[in-house]
């Protein structure tokens, strides 16, 4: 595979940023990113599902906007037909059951943490991102400025994956937005 540059190099300035004092927010990019598509025939579904978890190590795949972490890698529905294979390798599929595509070098992955992480990406994202509508597990596919984008909400934080040619522009919003929270980049 060919090393990928990350589509944030030389704009990457990690320290911490705003009022002085606590830190609201960390923001970090999280780098060689594997990411794989999953995708299911209409009536394959099942058989695809039961791949995808495999693939990941894990006893299922999830549900319709749900991730499920296995022992190689997270899996994540986003949408009726597809996963996301995320931090392992994926396995040829019957092409009569479905397809896999790697997605890796398309997405900047950005990852979002702290007391104040949810307060900023609500300022950004059309979602209710509290708690109950949006516990750890949650994926959705959603838009920062026009631009779509993908979240899951994990143990670690909001992973938002960004698609390569605006991660820049919607990473200076990001970082814009946190400023004002207190911000370390890691």
């Amino acid at each position: 595979m060919a090393d990928r540059i990350s589509a944030l190099d030389g704009h990457y300035n990690t320290g911490r940023f705003g009022e002085p004092g606590e830190i609201g927010v960390t923001l970090s990019e999280v780098r060689s990113l594997t990411l794989y598509q999953l995708a299911a025939w209409p009536d394959t579904i099942d058989a695809v599902a039961a791949k995808a978890a495999e693939m990941a190590g894990a006893d299922a795949a999830p549900g319709p906007c749900a991730a499920t972490l296995g022992s190689q890698g997270a899996l994540l529905r986003i949408e009726p037909l597809k996963w996301w294979l995320y931090g392992a390798e994926a396995r040829a599929i019957d092409p009569e059951q479905g397809t896999a595509l790697e997605l890796s070098h398309s997405r900047t992955h950005v990852r979002l943490a702290g007391p104040y992480a949810r307060v900023c990406l609500n300022r950004l994202i059309p979602l209710d991102l509290r708690g109950q509508s949006c516990p750890v597990g949650a994926v959705a596919s959603t838009a920062m400025h026009h631009v779509a984008v993908t979240l899951w909400r994990s143990n670690n934080g909001f992973e938002l994956f960004l698609p390569r040619g605006f991660a820049l522009s919607l990473w200076e919003m990001l970082f814009d937005t946190a400023v004002q929270f207190g911000v370390e980049i890691s």
